[in-house]
């Protein structure tokens, strides 16, 4: 549509707009937050948290961290163990204290991976 050299667009379908909304929804996790590793943790403890998140107690997925993962780069303990804790983190549905890992982590409202 064309008014005066200006072109005008339609509004978007609803089933459009519901459809990106959803997808928007789907990509933040439940809790809207996230556990990350603390900065200032020590290498020590935190690789001795990221060995429990990534153990049977754990529980966490960290397939995705290890050298064939899609999430292994970047290649640090850091982003690492970010992502085993948010991985406890979301599979508890961010219940209270699940994001502590003996103090090196803490939880973000914003969003890491962006």
């Amino acid at each position: 549509m064309r008014q005066r050299g200006r072109l005008l667009h339609a509004p978007a379908p609803a089933w459009l707009v519901a459809l990106a909304f959803a997808a928007l929804l789907a990509a933040r996790p439940a809790s809207g937050a996230w556990c990350i590793a603390r900065s200032g943790a020590s290498e020590k403890t935190l690789q001795a948290a990221l060995d429990y998140a990534c153990g049977p107690a754990g529980g966490a997925d960290c397939a995705p961290i290890q050298s064939s993962g899609l999430c292994y780069l970047p290649n640090t303990l850091a982003a690492h163990a970010s992502y085993a804790f948010n991985s406890v983190f979301q599979r508890s549905r961010a219940a209270p204290g699940a994001c502590d890992f003996a103090g090196t982590a803490t939880t973000t409202l914003t969003d890491p991976s962006e």
